[in-house]
């Protein structure tokens, strides 16, 4: 008995190991996307009041692309937010 328990034991462990986890990059392009959304606008509407390119953006949505501060901070201005509020919830 106590080996069927010691095994099971060993296989949920191995299985969380094995669990995706989701990453800063991720979490912060979430934030973004939620923040275009309520502010009514497209990946490409965001992307030129930011001056970036679409396909950037698009990037950073998905946890693609590692955003520079300097592009962190336009898009917190296009999006007309304090980087603190960007960030919010991206720890």
């Amino acid at each position: 008995m106590l080996l069927i328990v010691c095994r099971l034991i060993g296989f949920i462990l191995d299985s969380l190991r094995y669990m995706p986890t989701i990453t800063t990059l991720e979490k912060f392009g979430a934030r973004v996307r939620e923040l275009r959304k309520d502010a009514g606008l497209s990946q490409e509407e965001l992307a030129e009041l930011a001056e970036l390119h679409r396909t950037y953006i698009s990037g950073i949505e998905r946890g693609e692309r590692n955003a520079s501060l300097t592009s962190i901070e336009r898009i917190s201005n296009a999006l007309n937010v304090s980087l603190s509020k960007l960030l919010e919830g991206v720890d």
